[in-house]
């Protein structure tokens, strides 16, 4: 391949790194977190930003409230887009019940009636049938949140979403000199939950089922070696899925995480041949890659509890989103620039 500590010490030499943000709904709220940590340690400056799906928003909001006002405006509207969300959600028939709370885990809804119905109905009837309208209020809420003419002059972070064609089955990579609210709905559109939005004549669906998220655009069109992966969806399960939704869940899970996996095989193998003296790196790019994950916890969420946008459940993924980060600060800051902090092989082989 070519080329949260508030009280984080201050130090003269800044580390540099690319920001890798998977998606997966509602527990997108973890990588809140983990960028309200990564944000409030001022030796770190983020030079790309690659999103896909809850990944894209995220990332897109990151990027303009970098821009538009720095680390503490980036904080600011991440908090608030959360925070709007699970204002908003108090409208929705999907609810946590009592047997939920008391038997379904944290953040399950699998025990509420509107979840069984919208999972049964979804199998049977489209988003064309059920909102022939496409209502989508997400694109209210992030032209209020983003100054799109602002983002797509954006020089000092790089931005890229990502979104798979429905019918080509390519990946599409929008940059910042080019990205629309449609462009973010594209890059989460979960084709059983709404509509694929067009752009320039084209469809499109969530940007997981080819890349989740891709790692290239930020190794092609940055000069900065680390990776950073925010990873959501579980690579490892503690069973067998057995209902209907948990096995539908982790077939999803392997589908947005297969191509992440490929891609990190090949990131290895040209790393691999760099190191051992077989390619020139003047001429190939040295890519270290660092991980940020919570796979125990949430191996332990349910299906419905990516559509669970209660505050005290993202209040929870928020929390464990800043745990983890804090960890990968204390444990591994001084490897950015260096070294790769995760075993590739042992992660994703």
């Amino acid at each position: 391949m070519k080329k949260s500590p508030a009280s984080s010490p201050v130090v003269s030499e800044k580390k540099k790194i690319n920001l890798a943000l998977q998606g997966g709904g509602a527990h997108g709220a973890f990588t809140w977190g983990v960028l309200d940590t990564l944000l409030a340690d001022e030796r770190l400056e983020i030079e790309g930003i690659v999103g896909t799906s809850a990944g894209a928003v995220n990332a897109a909001i990151l990027a303009y409230g970098l821009e538009a006002g720095g680390r503490e405006k980036a904080r600011e509207l991440l908090d608030r887009f959360w925070k709007f969300n699970s204002q908003y959600s108090q409208c929705s028939p999907f609810q946590p019940t009592v047997c939920d709370i008391i038997f379904g885990g944290k953040g399950s809804m699998e025990y509420s009636p509107a979840w069984q119905m919208f999972a049964t109905f979804s199998r049977m009837l489209s988003p064309y049938q059920w909102n022939p309208q496409n209502n989508n209020v997400f694109k209210d809420m992030l032209k209020e949140l983003i100054d799109f003419a602002h983002l797509q002059k954006a020089r000092n972070t790089k931005l890229f979403i990502c979104a798979t064609n429905v019918l080509t089955g390519r990946l599409k990579v929008f940059e910042n000199r080019e990205i629309t609210p449609e462009m973010i709905l594209a890059s989460a559109c979960l084709p059983y939950l709404y509509q694929a939005p067009e752009i320039n004549g084209e469809y499109y669906w969530d940007g997981g089922y080819m890349g989740n998220p891709p790692i290239f655009p930020v190794i092609y069109n940055t000069d900065c070696h680390d990776v950073l992966i925010v990873q959501i969806n579980p690579i490892n399960i503690p069973e067998v899925p057995q209902s209907a939704n948990a096995i539908f869940d982790r077939i999803n899970a392997l589908s947005f995480n297969s191509s992440l996996m490929r891609e990190m095989r090949a990131i290895h193998f040209v790393t691999s041949l760099i190191e051992k003296g077989e390619l020139d790196p003047a001429k190939y790019k040295l890519t270290y890659i660092h991980t940020i994950d919570a796979e125990e916890e949430m191996a332990r969420l349910s299906a419905s509890s990516k559509m669970n946008l209660d505050m005290e459940f993202l209040q929870y993924l928020f929390d464990t989103g800043k745990e983890k980060a804090a960890e990968f600060l204390q444990n591994h800051y001084d490897k950015i620039g260096k070294k790769s902090s995760t075993d590739v092989a042992a992660k994703f082989f």
